[in-house]
């Protein structure tokens, strides 16, 4: 029997490989048919149950708990944040709690915190009407985004300039069946991120990120280190243990994005798990560190947390393909694209949204073909629309790695119609 025992609920468990091999029994919990079955063979057992649901986790947990108690209670994916919060609550875990799941997801309870902890002063209210958008607007007297209070995956996101932008966007948001609606100024500036991993109430900032993304704010590049972050570094690591304990984060994974505004960095957002695009290993390219490794062996004191924020090694970065959208007719890829050259079978499900990553962590230049003849290209309303394909390269620094993938995709031509 090994030594430790884990719960990891829903998402797309890579960190999970490996497990056994550092002496931790998991305990998978996931939704019929959601989950690459073979992920089993990483796994103590997988028990079924909906994962947003954390009575539902609970009931199927807590019997095993009782037989044997679980160490930790994980989750790396949004939807099960809270769930799974609710349950380290109820077996009196340490760990993520429901309190700070909730702080997380709910972008105004976010504000308020940082707010009541004198952090990133940014000017919010919940809406309820056209009117309340075009009276916030008024107040602010410049450009404000309007957006879902729970939103995540850059979904729902309207700016609003005028009276008549106000309307559109609550028109719009009111057909998608959103409720809960935040307005907030527009931060001008560059994205950036900050991954970084917490242990009793220490917060090491890692990873420092920035993206490339279309109008409707959907990232479809991902690079590291930033070189928009570089001048702001000293406030970025000082602002993020500051904004991880407003929330009341202990430990685990984290990933913070900033916007660089004139006045300084500003929150935009928070998560307590991995972040998705790729970065646990963009991170692990660039500055040395396994937050996929990370993700078990800290909490459970296998590994230790560094003293010290870890200087770039080099950089990396994760190109999504963004062919027009339609139906494929044609696919051309050169025969010296990269490296390794994927391409997914058609028809065969994908349970993760980086497929063959997990392949790539020894080859410097790498891409996966997404779509083929006959496949439907989706428009990019989210990053979950990024399925046409991937490049992700390591290189010198984050600007030789960008060349890279953006070679790759030179080299790979979609033709839709």
């Amino acid at each position: 029997m090994n030594t430790y025992r884990v719960a990891v609920v829903g998402g797309r468990p890579a960190p999970i490989a490996g497990a056994k091999q550092l002496g931790i029994d998991v305990v998978l919990v996931h939704e019929e048919g959601a989950y690459d079955p073979a992920i089993a063979e990483h796994c103590e057992r997988i028990v079924h149950a909906p994962i947003a649901d954390g009575q539902a986790v609970l009931d199927v947990l807590k019997p095993l708990h009782d037989e044997r108690p679980f160490d930790r209670v994980l989750t790396t994916t949004e939807p099960a944040a809270e769930s799974t919060g609710f349950v380290v609550d109820a077996l009196g875990l340490p760990g993520v709690t429901e309190a700070t799941a909730r702080a997380l997801k709910d972008k105004a309870l976010t504000r308020a915190l940082l707010d009541k902890h004198g952090l990133s002063p940014v000017r919010y209210r919940m809406v309820e009407s056209a009117a309340d958008i075009a009276r916030f607007h008024a107040e602010v007297g410049e450009r404000i985004i309007v957006k879902p209070v729970d939103g995540v995956a850059s979904l729902h996101i309207h700016p609003v300039d005028s009276p008549e932008d106000a309307e559109r966007a609550w028109e719009a948001l009111r057909a998608a069946d959103i409720t809960g609606i935040i307005a907030e100024e527009y931060l001008d500036g560059p994205v950036v991120s900050v991954d970084s991993f917490s242990y009793q109430g220490r917060h090491l900032p890692i990873g420092y990120s920035e993206y490339r993304m279309n109008e409707r704010y959907v990232e479809w590049e991902v690079s590291t280190p930033s070189r928009y972050a570089r001048p702001w570094l000293a406030e970025l690591r000082e602002l993020t243990p500051k904004l991880l304990d407003a929330v009341g984060l202990t430990e685990g994974p984290s990933h913070s994005e900033f916007v660089l505004t004139e006045k300084g960095p500003r929150v935009l957002e928070s998560h307590a798990r991995l972040a998705g695009s790729g970065a646990p290993e963009l991170v692990r390219r660039a500055f040395g560190l396994d937050l996929n490794r990370m993700f078990l062996t800290v909490p459970l004191g296998i590994d230790e947390l560094p003293a010290t924020s870890p200087e770039p090694l080099g950089g990396a970065a994760v190109r999504f393909f963004t062919p027009e959208p339609g139906t494929v007719t044609a696919v051309e890829v050169a025969e010296d694209a990269a490296d390794e050259v994927r391409t997914l079978p058609q028809g065969e499900v994908q349970y993760v949204f980086l497929p063959y990553l997990d392949e790539f962590r020894d080859t410097e230049v790498a891409t996966v073909i997404g779509k083929g003849v006959g496949e439907t290209v989706p428009p990019l309303l989210t990053v979950a629309d990024c399925v046409s394909g991937y490049a992700i390269a390591s290189g010198r620094d984050a600007d030789d790695a960008v060349a890279k993938t953006e070679a790759v995709n030179a080299k790979i031509r979609f033709e839709t119609r």
